[in-house]
This record gives structure tokens, C-alpha cells and sequence, in this order.
């Protein structure tokens, strides 16, 4: 399998049902960038590294996910709107597992 259905609320309230590359080495912010499901400069503006909490999703689905690192743990706990189901999409690299993954983006930081 090469691609994953992933099921994605923009923060519109809009669900987007796509199909995710496996095989691309691709993370959730990047999927969201490429589906162009957040407007330009709003999601995944520190490039991935984990500072700065802009692809902040909700995991909506009982998938089990990789544990969080040091660094998503400390932005997370710095960042806004945060839940318990908060992960970073930067964080998150696509796999087999994440088939069916339902997630919705977290409110933009005014």
C-alpha cells in the first residue's frame, strides 16, 4: 500500500477525505500544505521542527500513534487551545498505520 485515507476538518469545520503517500516520508502539516487545507503562511511556518505549534491538530480517531518527542511535549505545552488529544502534525509521518486517522486543525493562534 502507497497511500492512506486520512479524514481532515479544516478550521473551517470542513471535512476533507484524502489519500496520503506512505512512501513519500511525508508528515500530517506537509499533507495539509499540499491539500491546501489551511490558507498560505498558516500552518507549519517553523518548517516541521517542532517550534511553533501552527499544525496543531486534535487526533479525532483511536489510532495508535507514535509516543511524542521532548520537543513536541515542551511546544505543546507552550502553545494555545491545546487538548488532550493535541499532537503536532509536523510530528506525525504518514504510515500504513494511520489508515482511516481522523484529525481536525486546531484554531489558528491570534
Amino acid at each position: 500500500m502507497t497511500d492512506v485515507k486520512l479524514k481532515i476538518i479544516d478550521r473551517d469545520g470542513v471535512l476533507h477525505e484524502i489519500d496520503a503517500p506512505t512512501d513519500m516520508n511525508m508528515n500530517l502539516m506537509e499533507v495539509v500544505r499540499s491539500y491546501e487545507l489551511a490558507p498560505e503562511g498558516t500552518i507549519g511556518i517553523c518548517g516541521g521542527m517542532a517550534m511553533c505549534a501552527s499544525c496543531q491538530c486534535y487526533i479525532k480517531s483511536n489510532h495508535e500513534l507514535p509516543e511524542m518527542s521532548d520537543d513536541e511535549e515542551a511546544m505543546l505545552s507552550e502553545a494555545f487551545n491545546v487538548k488532550d488529544n493535541s499532537r503536532l502534525g509536523c510530528q506525525l509521518h504518514i504510515s500504513e498505520d494511520m489508515d482511516g486517522l481522523e484529525v481536525e486543525l486546531a484554531p489558528e493562534e491570534a
